[in-house]
């Protein structure tokens, strides 16, 4: 009997201390399960912590009248899609200055809280200031106007005529007819131009005669009007145009009109159309001050900035580069809209 009890207690202290391997083998195991179920908890609460803002931007331009200014639509929108993750937006295109106002009201009834304006129109600064008073912030492209509080990156317009000025004294010398084709309806685009060019010349070339005609930015004008130019001067030995469109339509008309006597066609912009005609015509000096229309990018950038708090500068003018046969295949792109 006792040697049957000895075996039962040893078979006793042997199953507990089986129970007991058990149970410490088990622990590590869990550990691990607990601990990988830690971040799940927390995350929410992260996300939570940082929310996303976005940011409501409207863009206001022009209706397509010619390719640069579709570039700029085009430019604005990629932006703003390049830029989704920070901000919303709504873009409004307008043929006239009552229609960009009244675009501008909505965008203001939307919640915009900057605006990135292309007014091509005079008539445009009351609206904007009022914008400007109500607290949005306002970026305009391109154009300056009287309104105070406004943002603007452009071009160097008034340096595009400073440049155009040389190009031709380089060409033809500082004698000789050069006919100037102004665009009154642009505003300051064209004021600033024009004071470039006939500031320049008049200090490097003040014998220089300057013909002095309104046109706009489109190679139909272009075309028509300097027709009835060529028919009314029978010499002519450069031409200062502000816009290659404008130019695509001069040299149509100088080559209908077999006329041999003009050697310098300036423009501006940045046309890819543009620049393929500059070596087809060995006669010509065909010229391009870069403008490119997707400088509306910075506008953008520059009102998302605004927008966060940071410093800006108030104007960002972008330098001018000139474009011609001698360079021209420097600034080919394929994938250009304009």
């Amino acid at each position: 009997m006792k040697k049957f009890v000895t075996v039962l207690m040893a078979l006793v202290i042997m199953a507990s201390f089986a129970l007991t391997g058990c149970a410490s083998t088990a622990t590590p195991t869990a550990a691990p399960a607990t601990e990988a179920a830690a971040p799940a908890t927390e995350a929410p609460a992260a996300t939570e912590a940082a929310p996303t803002t976005l940011y409501k931007v409207g863009i206001l331009a022009p209706a397509v009248t010619h390719g640069w200014v579709a570039a700029v639509a085009y430019n604005a929108e990629a932006r703003c899609k390049e830029l989704s993750d920070q901000i919303e937006y709504k873009l409004y295109t307008s043929s006239n200055a009552e229609e960009m106002t009244t675009q501008l009201d909505d965008l203001l009834t939307w919640g915009a809280q900057a605006i990135v304006a292309f007014p091509q129109w005079e008539g445009m600064e009351v609206p904007i200031q009022a914008a400007i008073d109500k607290g949005v912030t306002v970026v305009n492209f391109d154009i300056e106007i009287n309104a105070t509080g406004v943002y603007r990156v452009s071009g160097d317009n008034k340096d595009m005529g400073i440049q155009g000025a040389k190009y031709i004294v380089d060409k033809i010398g500082k004698t000789g007819t050069v006919v100037m084709l102004e665009v009154p309806t642009s505003g300051s685009v064209s004021e600033l131009r024009k004071a470039g060019f006939v500031e320049t010349m008049a200090d490097i070339a003040p014998d220089m005669n300057i013909l002095t005609y309104a046109t706009k930015f489109t190679r139909e004008d272009g075309l028509k009007d300097f027709a009835d130019i060529l028919t009314k001067n029978p010499q002519i030995d450069a031409v200062y145009s502000m816009d290659d469109e404008t130019s695509i339509g001069v040299l149509q008309a100088i080559k209908e009109a077999n006329r041999t006597d003009i050697k310098v066609v300036t423009g501006g912009g940045g046309m890819q159309e543009y620049f393929k005609m500059m070596p087809e015509n060995q006669n010509i000096w065909i010229e391009s001050a870069l403008y490119s229309p997707a400088m509306v990018k910075d506008a953008v950038d520059m009102a998302l900035s605004i927008l966060k708090g940071e410093k800006v500068d108030p104007v960002k003018i972008i330098p001018t580069t000139l474009v011609d046969r001698d360079n021209y295949t420097e600034y080919l792109d394929a994938n250009s809209p304009y």
